[in-house]
């Protein structure tokens, strides 16, 4: 007997998980308050039916799919993992305390927006990572504009909006590399041409969050419970002194040396434990307790507790879990084709340079929506649309723009994506709340296609031959 050979989807076929996913999402999360994972699971298991009965691919060939997109992103999942160590060991050795107690000394509301924002560009820039950046110094900051009474959806949005501009254009990020590499330009050709629209993204949003600074500059701090505070945190830990922050510099220096981020970020998780024996006299089994499931901090003070009560490698495994879950969906989506058929019939509405960029940039979004994870979105939309924009002879640097403006940009405000879910859980904010605050992430697609709009900097092939590079399948 003959075996039936599988072809690629239709549209209609290609939208019947995605109707799913999104209906199931709707229900799970908005009716019942369920976190995304079984949603994501339904959404593959429809997927994964149509791919099997009505396309006739194998399941080995799409569990094959599956396994090889978690691959892709496990060193994501690692990163997930030791940040939940770091952070454990980092509040139990006061490096963390300690960046708060200094911070609350020298930070005043009217400034803290702005200043919040170009700390996380500065590590951000110097680590490659928002990941990173966000679990270490974002951590602090927090603490410090919430002692402060700003709004955590506010304080997490500057935060989120330091950490992407420097994740963006560091030619040490994962992501700035891998965008490039799908277009067929060399990196510092696609870092110098990102350069024209973030950085004039990056100053609107300081104007911006420099004017919602000042709603809080005329209003009377609480000093008093800022200083029960920093009093709480000064009587809970042996020391806060300045030698503590030889823990994230060095991590920034690590990565600056251009050790790779995995075994930078142990080294400033063991650094805490260093800490937290030798300056704090806390026992190996409180750090290994802080490291395996977090640290629980008994103050008394609901501020303090509030603050430091994170962290831990256990607290991590819910996010584990729904990048597994959502690059499960997506490794069956993109093997049946369907996120590719629904991208070229997008395209068919393309006309022009603009309209090309345009449906680049929904095409990322999508899949960021779709599949919960940025490199797929970043990966697919760059190989599909690699060969169009040759052929319209728009060159790979805008191809390359585009998908950082949108699949990289667009992932934290996405709650199941696997950077909004990380954002979730090591910030405790939901993408909900920090979505519209994070202004960097809305700003930038849209400077970035006024600024095509007004045809500048728009570059063809025949303008710049030398930088387009060769495509690899």
């Amino acid at each position: 007997m003959k075996e039936r050979e599988s072809r690629k989807a239709t549209l209609f076929e290609a939208m019947i998980p995605i109707t799913c996913l999104i209906l199931f999402l709707g229900v799970g999360i908005l009716m019942y308050g369920a976190s995304p994972h079984v949603p994501l699971i339904g959404a593959a298991a429809v997927a994964g039916l149509v791919s099997v009965y009505r396309l006739g691919f194998k399941w080995s060939e799409l569990e094959l799919s599956m396994f090889n997109s978690i691959k892709m992103a496990m060193q994501a999942i690692l990163i997930i993992i030791i940040i939940g160590v770091l952070i454990g060991t980092w509040i139990v050795s006061g490096v963390v305390p300690c960046m708060i107690y200094w911070g609350l000394k020298i930070l005043s509301p009217n400034i803290f927006l702005v200043a919040s924002t170009l700390v996380c560009c500065i590590v951000s820039l110097a680590t490659g990572s928002s990941w990173s950046t966000m679990g270490t110094v974002g951590v602090a900051l927090l603490g410090i504009g919430q002692s402060l009474g700003m709004p955590t959806g506010l304080i997490v949005g500057s935060i989120i909006s330091g950490a992407y501009f420097g994740d963006k254009l560091s030619p040490l990020s994962d992501t700035t590399n891998l965008a490039p590499a799908m277009a067929g330009t060399d990196l510092f050709t696609h870092i110098k041409y990102m350069l024209y629209s973030t950085v004039p993204s990056l100053i609107i949003c300081l104007i911006i969050y420099g004017v919602m600074g000042m709603k809080y500059s005329g209003k009377a701090l609480d000093i008093s419970q800022i200083e029960l505070i920093r009093s709480t945190l000064d009587s809970t830990f042996n020391t806060l002194s300045p030698v503590l922050l030889l823990a994230p510099l060095t991590v920034i220096g690590l990565v600056l040396f251009k050790v790779p981020a995995i075994p930078g970020l142990i080294v400033g998780a063991i650094l805490g434990g260093v800490f937290a024996l030798g300056l704090q006299g806390e026992s190996m089994g409180a750090i290994l307790e802080a490291a395996q499931n977090g640290y629980v901090s008994t103050t008394g003070v609901e501020a303090v507790d509030e603050l430091l009560s994170k962290g831990g490698l256990m607290n991590m495994m819910s996010t584990v879990s729904l990048t597994i879950c959502a690059l499960s969906l997506g490794g069956i989506l993109e093997k049946a084709g369907m996120l590719e058929v629904i991208a070229s019939s997008l395209l068919r509405l393309a006309k022009g340079v603009f309209g090309t960029v345009l449906c680049t940039m929904v095409t990322c979004t999508v899949t960021n929506v779709i599949a919960g994870e940025q490199y797929l979105s970043i990966v697919i939309p760059g190989r599909m649309y690699n060969k169009e924009y040759q052929k319209r002879g728009i060159h790979p640097k805008m191809l390359s723009r585009a998908l950082e403006d949108s699949g990289t940009l667009s992932s934290p405000l996405v709650p199941w994506n696997t950077c909004g879910a990380y954002i979730t859980a090591t910030l405790g904010v939901s993408a909900f709340t920090y979505g519209p605050y994070a202004l960097l992430n809305i700003i930038n697609p849209l400077v970035s296609l006024a600024l095509i709009a007004c045809k500048f900097k728009v570059v063809k092939i025949e303008d710049e031959p030398e930088t387009c590079l060769s495509f690899n399948e």
